[in-house]
């Protein structure tokens, strides 16, 4: 049994995989994006221990909503692979419950790659990585691409697209589907040329991906900077157009219809 930090929990979820789920939203992240609206849940050090045990009991509660609906848990935070230890042991438990598991996630927890000591040639070498460990329980990936160029990625986010090209790594064995979340904030990706790149990046996957969403930001996160005693960092950003991502969100759909259209003849 290990001990995680959670920010928080809901339940009867109906937006983060399908069905009725229960989401548990882990503390610490180690981006910093500007758009973040969940500002406490950065700092590792907040939200609360729950044992695997202590998540399993909550999950374990809403079963029949699950089987109903086609539902189950996702995994969410901050950024839960921060914690991959704690998941893999709770991942193992909910598949003993024969519990459906969704992740939400960006990518970014330290390294992927672990390592450990060599006894023939007295080095430190590489491991399998825990990431594709993690994903052979995970039935839905909600993968988070937060840009598709490394400077803007990087501007950001504080950090370069290592843990969007991680995931990618992974999705040619991953045995689950996949929905690509996109945060549009106006001024970085509200265009095209944007869309085009992750259509690019997304497409050799497409066989993986079930859903596409293009998610308008908006300003509700606003006030927990205040409460932080924080200043916004895009307190000058008007919310994205909801009207104009979904137009954003259609247009990258049809270009995957086509592609598909393309290679089925």
């Amino acid at each position: 049994m290990m001990i995680g930090r959670i920010h928080s929990y809901e339940t009867m979820g109906l937006h983060d995989g399908p069905g009725i789920r229960t989401v548990f939203f882990l503390q610490g992240c180690p981006l910093k994006c500007l758009y973040c609206h969940n500002p406490d849940t950065q700092k590792f050090d907040g939200g609360r221990e729950m044992s695997t045990e202590e998540v399993v009991a909550v999950a374990k509660r809403y079963k029949p909503f699950y089987r109903r609906s086609g539902g189950g848990v996702t995994i969410s935070g901050g950024e839960p692979l921060l914690q991959w230890e704690f998941l893999r042991d709770l991942f193992q438990r909910l598949r003993e419950e024969g519990i459906s598991i969704a992740l939400d996630t960006s990518g970014y927890g330290g390294s992927n790659k672990l390592t450990s000591y060599d006894e023939t040639n007295k080095t430190m070498g590489p491991t399998s990585g825990y990431l594709g460990e993690l994903l052979s329980y995970v039935d839905h990936l909600l993968m988070d691409i937060k840009h598709v160029t490394d400077s803007k990625h990087l501007k950001l986010t504080g950090k370069n697209m290592e843990g969007t090209r991680d995931l990618l790594r992974e999705l040619p064995d991953f045995h689950g589907k996949v929905w690509i979340r996109h945060v549009m904030v106006p001024g970085y990706t509200d265009n095209k040329k944007s869309m085009e790149a992750l259509y690019c990046m997304i497409a050799p996957y497409q066989n993986k991906i079930e859903k596409v969403e293009i998610l308008p930001y908006h300003k509700m996160g606003a006030e927990k900077y205040q409460e932080l005693g924080r200043k916004d960092p895009l307190s000058g950003t008007p919310p994205m157009d909801v009207d104009k991502a979904r137009e954003y969100e259609l247009f990258l759909e049809k270009l995957l219809e086509a592609r598909e259209a393309l290679r089925t003849g």
